[in-house]
């Protein structure tokens, strides 16, 4: 007998508006390619597209609060492979290096101009790996899928940086109105849409499914006082071992 009483309940299928602010956590799905490090070992994923050399981190993820609390949605970075620049660089692993940057400033609450030697020790990671739970602000957007047979995804448009009204908002607990970061093209179905994903792609994680919070992410202070500040997170817990 099988018994799927204890099974969470499918979500909507609607895709999260564009332009949408929100806390997400994020969680690296092993793609089973060593990275450079020890904690990277069995972490990369190969693509499959015939003759591509790109190795990425295949990141789903998870809104923590809000409207869309719980709702999960997936997206490649590019670590290695594709496309070079003049110096013979990675182009997808220059723009990835950006974003790892704005999710560890966005969780930790860090001055993107803030350049000490602390905020730089912050920066550090022992491994992509470390990037698994960490929890940031992001913007989310809706990706319109160039093959008409596919639904549109959401994808993860940026993170926000503290020094933007929307990270304070969203830290504080403030529901914020989406902001699209570029006009949607003729056809291309609306943000709504609720052809998004099979509703099993929905499915909200259980308590058990969820992954581990990162010992350096802190929740937002209280914002019930007038004035009140969201607090800075501590920095990661490995950089004191």
């Amino acid at each position: 007998m099988l018994d799927f009483s204890d099974v969470d309940p499918q979500q909507s299928s609607e895709l999260i508006t564009d332009g949408s602010f929100a806390k997400v956590t994020t969680t690296i799905r092993p793609g089973g390619v060593d990275g450079q490090t020890e904690t990277d070992r069995g972490l990369l994923k190969a693509s499959t597209t015939p003759g591509s050399d790109v190795l990425s981190l295949d990141c789903e993820f998870t809104v923590v609060e809000g409207r869309h609390a719980r709702r999960k949605f997936w997206q490649n970075l590019t670590v290695s492979g594709g496309k070079v620049d003049e110096k013979g660089a990675s182009i997808g692993w220059n723009i990835t290096k950006r974003t790892i940057r704005s999710m560890i400033d966005s969780a930790l609450g860090l001055d993107p101009e803030d350049n000490s030697e602390d905020a730089k020790a912050k920066r550090r990671l022992r491994g992509l790996a470390d990037l698994s739970g960490i929890t940031f602000v992001a913007k989310i957007a809706v990706e319109p899928n160039k093959d008409a047979r596919y639904p549109d995804q959401n994808k993860l448009d940026r993170p926000v940086l503290p020094n933007e009204k929307e990270w304070r908002a969203v830290m504080n607990g403030e529901e914020v109105p989406p902001s699209p970061s570029r006009p949607r093209s003729a056809g291309s179905s609306s943000a709504n849409t609720s052809a998004a994903q099979p509703a099993w792609g929905q499915q909200a994680a259980g308590p058990t499914q969820r992954a581990a919070a990162v010992a350096w992410q802190r929740p937002a202070a209280d914002a019930a006082a007038a004035g009140a500040q969201p607090a800075k997170p501590a920095g990661p817990a490995w950089l004191s071992q």
